[in-house]
């Protein structure tokens, strides 16, 4: 180890993990020298546990926390609140996680968790707004649908996963956002939004009596609908997946172009071979899919590749903004890179490299509590453990180039990728011809 990362990690001290009276958990993560704190509060609920019917209900109910509850009637008296001491906060809903947090001056702890806890669970969910952030949510939808960049993704995740929940808009469709009730809303947050599904993270600076102000706030929170909260159904691979190749017609100077295979979930052995392939082929600017299909040809701007895991799959993918005149060839450039990766091993300095790059970001994103706080209370509530970045960076650091050309073999494999091009393209037949030429 570094000594100047030695140093760094000084000023971490190991997370503690505890409950509440009524079974939620706690995850204090204390940092020496700091001044602020972020409390992050999580929900293991998003997209993939709603059926048809309610498809964007989890994403619809992160909204109505911001819009007004029993003591704070309204969304300007919460904002107001918040933003009188400079705070940071916001939300985020994903497949399976949807997730609140606050990051402010520590001195004001009391206030952070009060009104979190508040937000969560005295929110008034007013048929106005309800009916007022129906349209709020569409403009979203229609903001992402707008932009190339941020509707590739949901194009790529419809075609990998076609036959599952993981395929849907996270927002959902417009016409279930029009029609869900009130009703419906609540007795999804209901069944959801309970001890046993919630996990509670502060990090940074931790005030005396924060347990005894979680206790008298969200340790007074009681299970809601008895067996109400269903899992999802795990994914299943049915096969060579067909119909893989998602098409926007759009009019644009720019062809956005996904490529996304099946990655491997949060608890198998080769996930952190699996990160460094994806730091080796698109990573960073130095990174062969950078290198190569940018800086040597010319035919994209942005290009990158990433891997993320869920309790169940993951995803591999790979992006680029491309020439639209020449994209036939940089799609064969991209696949040839593909093709290298996973018929030869890395070499010693390049896997070294990764391995550094990973250890260096990973250092500088924690020095934000708010970072540290999503960390671990990730951790714990879909593995039950703590592992600290050390711990994570000894898994990289035992990874060989072996296992890296293992894991390309397993997971990109041309039966099992999902393609989304955005452009100018009104021939799928003519695409799908080129897109479905990979070959290992």
């Amino acid at each position: 180890m570094a000594a100047e990362e030695a140093q760094y990690l000084e000023l971490m001290i190991r997370p503690k993990a505890r409950k509440l009276k009524n079974g939620m958990p706690v995850i204090l993560i204390p940092q020496k020298g700091a001044s602020s704190m972020t409390i992050f509060v999580m929900a293991r609920v998003g997209s993939r546990y709603e059926t048809k019917q309610i498809n964007g209900a989890s994403h619809f109910i992160e909204h109505l926390m911001f819009k007004g509850t029993k003591r704070r009637p309204s969304t300007e008296i919460l904002t107001r609140t918040i933003d009188r001491f400079g705070a940071e906060y916001n939300a985020f809903t994903g497949k399976d996680l949807t997730a609140y947090y606050i990051k402010m001056d520590a001195a004001h702890t009391p206030l952070a968790i009060d009104l979190l806890h508040d937000m969560l669970f005295n929110s008034l969910y007013d048929p106005k707004e309800i009916d007022r952030e129906r349209g709020v949510i569409i403009e979203e939808i229609n903001m992402y649908d707008d932009n190339p960049r941020m509707h590739l993704e949901d194009l790529l995740e419809g075609a990998l996963f076609p036959r599952s929940t993981l395929g849907w808009n996270i927002a959902g469709p417009r016409e279930v956002i029009r029609s869900i009730t009130r009703e419906q809303l609540i007795t999804y947050r209901d069944s959801y939004y309970i001890p046993s599904r919630m996990t509670v993270a502060i990090a940074g600076k931790i005030v005396p009596g924060a347990m005894a102000l979680l206790e008298k706030s969200f340790g007074r929170v009681r299970p809601r609908i008895k067996n109400a909260d269903q899992e999802f159904a795990p994914f299943c691979s049915h096969g060579v997946l067909k119909n893989n190749v998602a098409l926007q017609n759009k009019k644009t100077e720019q062809v956005q172009l996904g490529l996304a295979f099946y990655g491997l979930d949060l608890r198998h052995e080769l996930a952190p071979a699996a990160n460094l392939l994806a730091a080796i082929l698109g990573g960073s600017m130095s990174s062969r899919l950078f290198i190569k299909i940018r800086e040597k040809r010319g035919l994209c701007y942005a290009i990158g590749s990433s891997h993320d895991s869920l309790q169940d799959i993951g995803v591999f993918s790979v992006t680029a903004g491309l020439d639209k005149n020449r994209f036939n060839e940089a799609v064969k450039a991209i696949f040839h890179e593909l093709r290298k990766i996973a018929r030869q091993p890395v070499t010693g300095e390049e896997l070294q490299r990764a391995k550094d790059n990973i250890r260096g970001r990973t250092m500088l994103a924690f020095e934000n509590s708010a970072v540290q706080a999503e960390w671990f209370g990730r951790q714990w509530t879909f593995l039950n453990t703590l592992k600290t970045p050390q711990e994570k960076m000894k898994r990289i650091d035992a990874v060989t180039a072996a296992q890296v050309r293992e894991t390309a073999r397993m997971i990109l494999k041309p039966e099992h990728m999902a393609s989304a091009v955005i452009g100018p393209f009104q021939n799928k037949t003519t695409l799908e011809k080129h897109l479905n030429a990979f070959k290992i």
